[in-house]
């Protein structure tokens, strides 16, 4: 079910009999129909493993699960949105920027640790972002958020990216990741933000950043 943007910062989607999908709680703005909001205490379709995993990792995103027949809107904090379709591969995004997303992608969260060993686990330290990632994977429209928008940078073996990890929001393909130290001129003037790490992500694929190293 693709979403509707009614404007940057609020998408709409069409929920119909049969279906469900999954939001944040506390994102629906208004909707139309005969529309059912449940809590889902099982941390959407990863199951038990995964409202484990979020919790173990801080990560404990309450979702909802919404089903009927009608239309919803959705929005949080004032937060852009950027809608991202999956074409059958793997989304990895930090939990706490999901807003909104189909129920037919498989969900699941990833140990950031296995990406890069110890320097994976550094960076869950030094960005504040959890060790645990979830994953989205099917075909389905997934609905995330970010300050001051979203920029999508395409990712090939003969050109990695390099991002400010506070700035990171997602990325899909076959992307490694790993952390490296990069000390420049704004750590000398004080701003000591993160700036002292670059995110490296190389292979096929591509990342999401936002316009700003503001967390949610």
């Amino acid at each position: 079910m693709p979403f509707n943007e009614i404007n940057s910062k609020v998408v709409e989607a069409v929920v119909a009999p049969g279906q469900k999908m999954f939001s944040q709680r506390g994102a629906m703005l208004a909707y139309r129909g005969e529309v059912t909001f449940t809590p889902n205490i099982q941390g959407g379709q990863g199951g038990m493993m995964s409202m484990i995993g979020r919790r173990v990792a801080n990560e404990a995103t309450p979702l909802m699960t919404i089903e009927g027949n009608g239309t919803v809107m959705f929005g949080h904090g004032g937060h852009h949105i950027q809608v991202i379709s999956p074409a059958g591969d793997t989304l990895y995004v930090e939990a706490d920027r999901l807003l909104a997303f189909d129920g037919t992608l498989q969900q699941g969260i990833m140990f950031m640790g296995s990406q890069g060993g110890v320097m994976g686990m550094v960076r869950g330290q030094v960005t504040g972002q959890g060790l645990f990632t979830t994953t989205l994977k099917g075909h389905g429209s997934v609905a995330v958020m970010a300050h001051g928008g979203v920029v999508e940078l395409p990712i090939t073996p003969q050109r990695p990216v390099h991002v400010d990890p506070q700035a990171y929001v997602a990325h899909h393909g076959d992307v490694r990741n790993k952390l490296s130290t990069a000390l420049g001129w704004r750590d000398m003037v004080g701003r000591g933000s993160g700036e002292a790490f670059q995110l490296e992500l190389s292979g096929s694929g591509a990342v999401y950043v936002q316009a700003s190293e503001e967390k949610l």
